[in-house]
């Protein structure tokens, strides 16, 4: 990733100024502090909103989509959340192999450090190990800058000494975010992905639904989310990935499309 200096995103520079012209214009003006609070108050409204909101670019970069050259290739990037997990893992990377698919699998750290081998093995098959925080914390979009760094740089630091190979990506717990993280992810060298399409594969455990919501309209360029880890399960007691994965990736292979890492769509 090419080192340059971080540069705000207009929505942050934009908040920037309405602190600053709130600030100054009660100091001058100490009867206008009601015009002054409403702005704050809405242009916080806005900076949650954008953070809750996964595929917002308000914040900042975000990879939602692979790059127009890689859908004109008709790639699409699978891309695997919350592993590895000791009984999930294993079965996706087996049906991934089975389909000559590559993926990019978005771990934990505190998970990664309980199966070291697993995680490993991900990359030895030929895949990528990207960062998903090291606590997978539900509070992460509440983190100030420094509890914001600490994690990301402890599962960044635990997932390149297990595989020895730095992730060059991260993604938020659920997705959500605030605007500390643009900045730290820039000190770190990492690119914030999120995704085209979402199956909430954590929560839906009915096979059919969860292949539904990622096949219809799946094309060129999508980045696709699942998750091995904490995903729910089938009636029958299943991943609900394994039982939609083969169908996925049939389905990919007959619109003919090409799963590639993430990766490729990082500038040289």
């Amino acid at each position: 990733m090419v080192n340059t200096r971080w540069k705000p995103a207009p929505l942050l520079h934009a908040s920037a100024v309405v602190h600053t012209t709130a600030v100054l214009g009660t100091l001058a003006v100490p009867a206008a502090w009601p015009w002054a609070v409403g702005a704050l108050v809405a242009n916080h409204a806005l900076l949650a909103g954008a953070g809750l909101w996964p595929s917002s670019h308000l914040l900042g970069p975000n990879l939602t989509r692979l790059p127009p050259d890689a859908a004109q290739r008709r790639e699409i990037a699978l891309t695997i959340d919350d592993g590895p997990d000791p009984e999930a893992t294993p079965r996706v990377l087996d049906l991934l192999d089975a389909a000559n698919v590559k993926a990019s699998f978005f771990c934990i750290g505190r998970i990664a450090e309980q199966h070291p081998v697993l995680c490993r093995e991900i990359v030895q098959r030929g895949h990528r190990v990207e960062n998903h925080g090291y606590a997978h914390s539900n509070a992460f979009s509440l983190f100030g800058p420094g509890a914001m760094r600490r994690d990301i740089a402890r599962a960044q630091a635990t997932l390149s000494d297990i595989t020895g190979q730095a992730p060059r990506f991260f993604r938020a717990t659920a997705g959500l975010r605030n605007p500390f993280l643009d900045p730290v992810l820039h000190g770190l060298g990492l690119q914030l992905a999120t995704w085209t399409r979402r199956a909430y594969d954590t929560r839906t455990g009915d096979p059919e639904r969860v292949y539904q919501r990622l096949a219809q309209h799946l094309g060129a360029g999508d980045i696709v989310l699942m998750h091995d880890g904490h995903g729910a399960r089938t009636p029958a007691g299943e991943p609900v990935i394994l039982a939609v994965l083969p169908r996925l990736l049939q389905t990919i292979a007959e619109r003919q499309l090409h799963p590639v890492t993430l990766t490729p769509t990082l500038p040289t």
